[in-house]
């Protein structure tokens, strides 16, 4: 009635085609993921220069400012300090 022999042949053909494409589905994610991985990297690199760009002039400016106004700069960091101190103080 049922031909076991063709059934089992046509399963072990069908194991061998599902395999096949799971595999070639994986190898393309697996490229697609690390393209999309690669472009971040880049993108998190730039974005991390241009930020040590802009905190080396903001230290530049600072440096000036407090070299320029030593007092007041230790006045205000004085203040500052009285300041954190309270409201710690208070929690």
């Amino acid at each position: 009635m049922f031909d076991t022999g063709r059934m089992s042949d046509e399963l072990k053909a069908l194991k061998v085609d599902v395999t096949r494409l799971l595999s070639t589905a994986g190898e393309e994610m697996l490229d697609g993921s690390k393209d999309r991985a690669e472009a971040l990297a880049a993108q998190i690199r730039a974005a991390l220069a241009e930020l040590g760009e802009t905190i080396d002039e903001e230290q530049e400016q600072l440096h000036d400012l407090v070299t320029g106004r030593p007092i007041a700069s230790l006045a205000s960091a004085f203040a500052l300090g009285v300041v954190v101190g309270f409201m710690l103080r208070r929690h």
